[in-house]
């Protein structure tokens, strides 16, 4: 199935795809035009009050840097250290421009003293810092001459402070002093040189400092400390909208002549200052489900290689160098950096660990080289800077967005790319071409029949599940989605979340076989025509029959309804997830859990229900409500919980490289002890279970929904066995 026209081609808007007609084309056209109404709306987020606020505490607060408290302490250390210092910089350059006079600073034996701890707290901060990289080495930090450059730069600004202080006291007699306690005994030291020999001192530490000062100063803007004036211009720019929303492609753009990203210059000006802000940390590599399964993706080596990519283009283009002086900062070879795979990533178990990020960064450090044979204008984005390998590696999971302290966004940046292989080029793994010629066809992945989506209902001995048709004046609309309709083993959730719905006595309703795919799938695997025919679509059909309420049992169908279809025109409608509106029900004691279900449960926080909307404690107040359940949790939970390896479309794909990451995170959740790996969607079900039967230990183990347990509690079942659900479909 080819998706695209060839790269280069020049068009006017996508290629049109197979059985994409006049009438779905119309549909995208109008999905399109919601793109203006989205913006207006997104422009409004902008002038949110709690901006600010939020600026405020990730600048001043370092509230992100503190998610690893010991870096995020000696960052805090060094940032306020800094700040204090600079007041203390001016000071010592009037002492030496006017022969010992200072800045008259209120309280100024006070200042002194509060230099000299920042100073002292400085040094303890680098070298744990020092530590953290060659002591303890660990992975995710870079190690080499560029990394250590800036301690060095530091120690040495800090140590002439210190010591222009001291041959201060000598020279200019002063007396010891408790508020001066360093200089001081530095004064103690060297208390038989001469007042001359004391001057001279002095001037040599000073100009000592004002030297390393202003070469830090050349050095930081051309390097990856250029984030001290990046990263708060980024984390105030930051999108406002949901962490959740794509933005939007107008494919009705006729000025347009590709779309997606083919090119780093079609990259938006924020995205470009994500590649400058990047403090090359690697906290997103180290908690990225790909990187940490031996697969070819690492974000912080996305970004670096994107702004590398950059710079050297656009010195090609412009004739000027970003560095200066170029001769001391530029490139030893007159070429640029491109990708030189030296074949995947090798994994290798590691020991006593489920998860390793050394072969990916292995592979990184291995594969990017510079060739002085090739001109940077000549490479091409996809294939000789980023590999197709490493763009469909992603689960699109968040995890490295809500770590990186600087506010980058790397999901956006990947699907763009994946934007541009799939419209323009045509390029997509054959298993997720399969999966969006289903969705197109059959309006889900497998391409079962249309006709058989609500076949799912007649499973439901003496219970009617009725549709929009049946029950026009319905409160809630339950989009069951099509894992909820066609996948044997999530329909026994969709059976049990509607039986808790006639319980409660919820007005209710379905679409029946008038549902479609909400196109989640579609978007992240890059196919943004058909996502919009589809949006487009479920939203006239919710028109159509007065839809103010809906709940899912998926968190992606749930994230793109709520999140994304307000973009091209859905107003209005509230869209709730299962265990949000299970919740309600059972504090307003509509449900009663009254029925012991004695399991030590270990909830799995989904990606696009937790990172992306905030939701982790609806699910766990669910669980808690039933008696007899005892609630454990992962070592990674909540908002680093680790991802199962479905979301961004790869529960369509196979994965060849690497270490599985549903297996990966089944161990995880499996070190907890439970007798019930419990999630709140259908693909982590799916992944979880399959990584438990992996393990061999699925007569131990179960893998349920929220949904499941908690209609075990109310009606007291029998405890659900294998043999209930039959075989099922498979998402791989």
């Amino acid at each position: 199935m080819k998706l695209g026209r060839p790269s280069g081609s020049k068009t006017k808007g996508p290629a049109t795809e197979p059985g994409l007609g006049t009438e779905e084309t119309a549909a995208a056209a109008e999905a399109g035009a919601g793109v203006k109404t989205g913006a207006a709306r997104i422009k409004a987020e902008q002038t949110d009050p709690g901006r600010i606020a939020e600026f405020l505490s990730q600048v001043f607060g370092q509230k992100k840097l503190l998610k690893d408290p010991r870096s995020g302490i000696m960052h805090v250390v060094v940032f306020y250290g800094f700040i204090i210092l600079q007041f203390g910089a001016l000071d010592l350059i009037v002492k030496g421009l006017t022969r010992g006079k200072h800045i008259p600073f209120p309280a100024y034996d006070v200042f002194g003293l509060l230099q000299e701890a920042a100073v002292v707290l400085v040094l303890l901060a680098m070298g744990y810092a020092a530590y953290r990289r060659y002591g303890e080495k660990l992975a995710r930090l870079k190690r080499g001459w560029k990394p250590s450059l800036v301690v060095f730069f530091i120690f040495g600004l800090m140590l002439s402070v210190l010591f222009s202080l001291g041959f201060e006291r000598l020279w200019l007699g002063l007396e010891p002093s408790a508020l001066a306690p360093v200089s001081s005994a530095i004064a103690s030291a060297f208390e038989g040189l001469s007042v001359p020999a004391a001057r001279a001192a002095f001037y040599v530490c000073w100009w000592l400092h004002l030297l390393i000062l202003l070469s830090f100063l050349v050095y930081v803007p051309q390097s990856k400390h250029f984030h001290i004036l990046t990263a708060p211009v980024n984390l105030w720019l930051r999108r406002r909208e949901p962490v959740g929303r794509l933005a939007p492609i107008d494919l009705e753009d006729e000025e347009a002549e590709s779309f997606g990203v083919g090119r780093i210059e079609d990259f938006t000006r924020k995205q470009m200052l994500d590649f400058y802000a990047c403090v090359e940390c690697g906290r997103c590599t180290n908690v990225c489900p790909a990187s940490n399964t031996g697969k070819a993706l690492s974000p912080m080596h996305l970004i670096t290689k994107l702004r590398d990519h950059l710079q050297e283009k656009g010195a090609a283009v412009t004739g000027k160098p970003p560095w200066a002086p170029a001769f001391a900062f530029a490139s030893s070879a007159a070429g640029a950096h491109a990708l030189s795979p030296s074949g995947e990533a090798e994994w290798k178990e590691p020991e006593g660990a489920v998860t390793d990020i050394r072969p990916t960064l292995a592979w990184q450090k291995a594969s990017w080289r510079e060739d002085s044979g090739r001109k940077p204008e000549e490479l091409e984005l996809i294939g000789d800077i980023m590999s197709e390998e490493e763009i469909w590696a992603c689960t699109t999971c968040r995890n490295c967005e809500d770590q990186c302290p600087v506010g980058n966004e790397h999901v956006d940046k990947i699907v763009d790319l994946r934007r541009h292989l799939v419209l323009m080029q045509g390029s997509l793994p054959h298993e997720g071409q399969r999966a969006l010629q289903n969705i197109e066809r059959q309006g889900n992945p497998w391409g079962l029949s249309r006709s058989s989506r609500a076949d799912w209902t007649g499973e439901l001995d003496g219970l009617r599940v009725p549709t929009v048709k049946d029950d026009p004046a319905f409160e809630y609309l339950f989009f069951v989605g099509s894992m909820g309709s066609y996948d044997l083993r999530s329909r026994r959730v969709s059976r049990a979340f509607a039986r808790l719905l006639n319980e409660a006595g919820v007005r209710y309703a379905i679409l029946g076989n008038e549902e479609k795919n909400s196109g989640d799938t579609a978007r992240r695997l890059g196919n943004e025509m058909l996502f919009q025919q589809l949006a487009a679509e479920n939203i006239e059909t919710f028109r159509r029959y007065n839809v103010r309420r809906i709940v899912t049992a998926c968190p992606h169908t749930f994230n793109t309804l709520k999140n994304e279809y307000p973009d091209f025109g859905l107003e209005g409608v509230e869209v709730l997830h299962h265990t949000q509106l299970l919740e309600k029900l059972v504090a307003e004691g509509r449900l009663k859990p009254r029925h012991e279900v004695r399991e030590r449960i270990v909830y799995h926080d989904s990606c696009y229900l937790g990172r992306y909307n905030g939701v982790y404690d609806a699910p766990r107040r669910v669980l808690a409500s039933i008696p007899g359940v005892e609630l454990a949790e992962a070592a990674r939970n909540r908002e680093n919980g680790m991802c199962c390896g479905a979301g961004g479309g790869r529960m369509w794909m196979e994965e060849t490289a690497g270490k599985r990451v549903n297996l990966a995170r089944t161990e995880q959740l499996l070190e907890a002890a439970p007798t019930v790996v419990s999630s709140a969607c259908p693909y982590c079900l799916t992944m979880v279970e399959d990584g438990v039967k992996t393990k061999e230990l699925e007569e131990r183990v179960k893998a349920r929904d929220v949904a499941e347990l908690l209609e075990q509690s109310v009606f007291g079942d029998r405890p659900i066995r294998e043999s209930d659900y039959g075989l099922e479909v498979s998402g791989t």
